[in-house]
């Protein structure tokens, strides 16, 4: 049986700022998406950070345009009553007015898979929030090219054989087709920089969706800031594709990701529990694992992937991480390079300021004679 898993997510509004939306907000989104009728096998909403996630299984295809109005509906039902309540950043990333057949570039983040359903179908969504895209590169790069991180490279005949990753330019919008093990070191290159090279899909030799992840970035649709992509994506698991405990494990090393307070800082992607809420701590950065099981598009779960004590050490981990890097103070690599700060208007206004004060090297007004410079020996 042929199934489509679509998640979409986006961020309608938090409570006294950046933090997890309403409960009347989550209850207005939930609403909408029970209400669906016919249109959907199954359904879970949950939260990560102030983003709501929806989790939906069906059999119209990615990219369905009713798919895509459900979920419109359903942030913009959230967005009133965000509004109402007087939540912070209320409709953040609804950017567009009106639907227009497919969320894609209106803001809200989606990744999509269609597939024939397996007897036992195995998958995981990872949303994140407070960070960008590009934040599961590295993830990614453990489990499907690190065999030190995964040694299901080694034993799995199918991922053995190198898997097909599709890498997005976010920056233009265009896409190229990477296989291993020919193109690894090019994969390599790309993975180096991930505010601008970003996975999108990943496929087994023979086609199969192994990976679908979510490329969207806020500030090229808007033109401006309006809070971090928060990306979120699915990873079929079990089998031929890497095992559940794998596509855990590549988060075991709290890696720093851009994001976090005014998505401008370099810190590390902390796994937390289910709904958790972004931390008032400098908004570490946080993912969160839903596990699921699927019969004839019907879920079961999520299971709660984070949730076992020893991710508590790796939390630790991270934590000890982001306060090695706040004691850096806004002294870069704390912080962006100015060409991806979040608020570069401002950075920017005041950096003007500082380039109407400069004067030629050795002029008089910097209290210099003429030609007093000497070369240091």
């Amino acid at each position: 049986m042929k199934i489509t898993v679509s998640v979409i997510k986006a961020d309608v509004g938090g409570i006294g700022g950046h933090t997890r939306p309403s409960d009347e907000l989550l209850n207005a989104v939930k609403k909408t998406v029970k209400n669906a009728g016919n249109l959907l096998i199954d359904s879970y909403v949950g939260y990560c950070g102030d983003d709501v996630h929806i989790v939906m299984t069906h059999t119209k295809g990615v990219d369905n345009k009713e798919i895509h109005q459900l979920a419109w509906n359903a942030f913009s039902e959230g967005t009133k009553v965000a509004k109402n309540e007087g939540l912070y950043g209320a409709g953040q990333d609804l950017l567009k007015d009106s639907f227009s057949g497919n969320v894609k570039g209106m803001g809200p983040g989606v990744a999509e898979m269609e597939f024939e359903e397996r007897p036992n179908e195995a998958f995981t969504v990872f949303a994140a929030d407070k960070t960008e895209p590009g934040a599961f590169n590295y993830p990614f790069y453990r489990l499907f090219v690190d065999a030190l991180s995964n040694t299901g490279l080694i034993v799995n005949k199918s991922l053995a054989q190198g898997v097909k990753f599709n890498i997005m330019d976010v920056e233009k919008g265009e896409i190229a087709e990477l296989v291993l093990w020919q193109d690894k070191p090019v994969l390599e290159a790309a993975l180096m920089y991930p505010g601008r090279y970003v996975v999108s899909t990943i496929y087994t030799k023979d086609n199969e969706p192994i990976v679908a992840s979510s490329t969207d970035r806020l500030h090229n649709i808007a033109g401006t800031y309006v809070g971090k992509d928060d990306p979120i994506c699915i990873i079929r698991t079990q089998k031929k594709f890497p095992a559940t405990e794998e596509a855990g494990s590549a988060f075991n090393n709290p890696h720093y990701v851009a994001g976090n307070t005014r998505g401008s800082h370099h810190m590390p992607l902390m796994p937390v529990k289910l709904n958790s809420a972004a931390s008032i701590d400098y908004c570490i950065p946080i993912v969160e694992a839903l596990v699921f099981s699927m019969h004839n598009g019907k879920l079961v779960g999520p299971f709660d992937g984070f949730s076992t004590p020893d991710w508590d050490y790796v939390r630790e981990v991270a934590t000890k991480r982001a306060l090695a890097m706040r004691s850096q103070g806004f002294i870069h690599p704390a912080t962006l390079v100015p060409a991806e700060l979040e608020y570069a208007e401002g950075y920017n206004a005041i950096i003007d300021v500082l380039k109407s004060k400069m004067k030629p090297f050795g002029s008089k007004s910097q209290g210099m004679k003429k030609g007093s410079y000497e070369d240091p020996d």
